[in-house]
């Protein structure tokens, strides 16, 4: 079995369920869905996606990341971006967002 960081086949970058569902949970994605990130791994970081805020029932202040397409648009694309993003995560401080993609 090769490794994964150098294989040729990026299989394992995402996949589109379309049986789900939920399918499209985003508006506006103009290449192929990657659910791969249903569950973003950056929802617990400082992150360049759109995000608001609101408190849940418990108090608790939380990020509303529905509006943001980055971690789904497109296999490769998504997948180079969480990478980039895991490589020196920044864990949240429960603060508006202050730096957004441009």
């Amino acid at each position: 079995m090769e490794p994964k960081d150098t294989t040729l086949n990026e299989a394992y970058k995402g996949f589109t369920n379309s049986n789900c569902p939920f399918l499209p949970c985003h508006q506006g994605i103009k290449r192929e869905f990657n659910c791969l990130f249903c569950y973003c791994p950056l929802i617990a970081y400082e992150c360049p996606g759109p995000y608001e805020l609101y408190t849940d029932r418990n108090g608790l202040v939380r990020k509303n990341c529905t509006a943001c397409t980055l971690p789904h648009d497109g296999y490769h694309a998504s997948w180079n971006f969480i990478q980039k993003w895991l490589a020196k995560p920044v864990p949240w401080a429960g603060h508006p967002q202050t730096r957004r993609r441009r």
